[in-house]
């Protein structure tokens, strides 16, 4: 080990990677997407509206120095990730990072939770363990191909990857604790998310592919705009950092993982919510007293 290889520009360098991230045209996918371009890596976006992803990729696009690429695709459809993985494993070779982030919220009073389907529409448990959930596998079984040819173009020292693959799933603190909000086919579904990720993490650690979990707390999306404009500023007073989260947060977290300083991490759940569920409410001066 030198201090060279310590140096911040070492550490957190992910400039020429591949990246995938799906639901990538806007929220927190965007936000993701961005910083990888940021910091110069081909990045591909996916979201179900082809017209959005091409707008979003022309916006990231003008960031530089990386590049992005808009390839739409409706996730919740099988046939449709197949489409998406045949049309990236025709333009590279190898995926060094997958974003696992597309997803879908349904809130409703339990006593009117859809449970049976109407009109030919899904549930809201078929829907969001769908796309929440199952095509979180679908998509990671379609692109382990590339994934394995990005941790074999790394190197290996002996049996061990110097540079694994990774993938990134973005859950949220929904699934680690029980949400205020009566969104119950979405927080089962992304408690499934994480236990997921771990069981990735537990078979492809072995292929140099690492796999974990983010587990977002509240940051301005279009899941979350509603629910920050009726009570964002309760919301805020429970978080002990006193704020949302910001691009740069969830950017940050997700550059971490990709880079040499990352590459050990393997099978865990980064919770990113300014504190938000381990918040203790301060005692007011009169209480202390």
């Amino acid at each position: 080990m030198s201090s060279g290889s310590l140096h911040s520009s070492g550490l957190f360098n992910v400039a020429g990677k591949v990246v995938l991230v799906t639901g990538g045209s806007r929220g927190i996918g965007k936000m993701i997407a961005a910083g990888f371009v940021a910091n110069g890596c081909k990045v591909y976006i996916s979201s179900r509206s082809a017209k959005d992803c091409d707008l979003a990729a022309e916006e990231l696009n003008a960031l530089g120095p990386g590049s992005c690429a808009a390839l739409p695709a409706d996730m919740q459809k099988y046939e449709e990730v197949e489409r998406l993985v045949h049309t990236l494993s025709a333009r590279e070779q190898a995926l060094h990072v997958l974003v696992n982030n597309a997803g879908a919220a349904w809130g409703e009073t339990i006593d009117d939770y859809p449970v049976s389907s109407q009109f030919g529409c899904d549930t809201a448990f078929t829907k969001l363990l769908t796309l929440n959930t199952q095509r979180v596998f679908t998509l990671t079984q379609k692109c382990l191909p590339l994934l394995r040819a990005a941790a074999t173009r790394g190197g290996m020292e002996g049996d061990v990857y110097k540079d694994p693959a990774r993938i990134i799933n973005i859950g949220s603190v929904d699934g680690l604790v029980v949400p205020s909000l009566e969104t119950y086919a979405y927080s089962a579904s992304k408690a499934a998310l994480h236990h997921l990720s771990r069981h990735l993490a537990s078979r492809l650690g072995w292929d140099g592919i690492t796999s974990n979990t983010i587990a977002c707390g509240p940051f301005q999306s279009k899941m979350m705009a509603a629910t920050l404009q009726s009570m964002g500023d309760a919301i805020k007073s429970r978080i002990p950092l006193l704020r949302i989260g910001a691009p740069e947060d969830v950017a940050g977290t997700a550059i971490f993982l990709a880079s040499r300083a990352g590459a050990y991490v393997n099978g865990a759940t980064i919770t990113l919510d300014g504190g938000q569920t381990i918040a203790m409410r301060p005692m007011s001066h009169s209480a202390k007293l």
